[in-house]
C-alpha cells in the first residue's frame, strides 16, 4: 500500500525521534547506513520533508537533520501525504477502477476496516507517540537491529 519511498520517509523520521536528542543534528550516511536504505534517495527524501516541515535540517559542515518539537507533533499521514499523496489510500485493493460501497470489488467489505484502521492509526498519532511506542515495545525501524538480537 505504501511505496517505498514513503516507507524510507517513515523509518527515517522514527529514527530521528528516537536517535536525536532537541537539535541534535544527524547527518544522511549515519541514517542510511543505520535503516540499510540507500544513500542519495534517503537524501533527497529528507530534503522534501524539510521542505515540507516535517523534519528540520541545517546546512554545513556541522549540518544534518533533526526533528523539533513542532516536528514532533506530525502524523505517520502527514509523510504519506508528503511522498506518496492520498490515492493509494483511496484506490480499490485489487485495482479496479469503480470499487466503491455501491459497486463493491469481491474484498472490498473485507479492505475497508482494514485501511480504515490504518488511515485512523497513521492521522490520529503524532510522531512522538509512535516514538514512544518503539521505545516501549521494542519494535524494530530496521532489520539490523533484528539480524542483530538473533544472533
Amino acid at each position: 500500500m505504501l511505496s517505498n519511498a514513503s516507507k524510507y520517509a517513515i523509518r527515517a523520521i522514527l529514527y530521528l525521534g528516537m536517535e536525536t536528542k532537541r537539535k541534535e543534528k544527524m547527518g544522511v550516511k549515519i541514517i542510511a547506513e543505520a535503516l540499510d536504505t540507500p544513500q542519495p534517495f534517503l537524501a533527497k527524501l529528507l530534503q522534501q520533508l524539510a521542505k515540507n516541515n516535517l523534519v528540520s535540517s541545517s546546512k554545513g559542515p556541522t549540518g544534518g537533520f533533526f526533528l523539533e518539537d513542532s516536528n514532533l507533533e506530525n502524523s505517520i499521514w502527514d509523510i504519506v501525504k508528503c511522498i506518496d499523496g492520498t490515492e493509494k489510500f483511496e484506490r480499490c485493493f485489487l485495482g479496479l477502477p469503480d470499487c466503491n460501497d455501491a459497486n463493491p470489488c469481491p474484498v472490498h467489505f473485507s479492505v475497508i476496516p482494514f485501511k480504515n484502521k490504518i488511515y485512523r492509526d497513521f492521522k490520529d498519532k503524532s510522531i512522538k507517540e509512535f516514538v514512544e511506542e518503539i521505545k516501549q515495545r521494542g519494535s524494530y525501524i530496521s532489520l539490523k537491529d533484528f539480524d542483530a538480537i538473533q544472533k
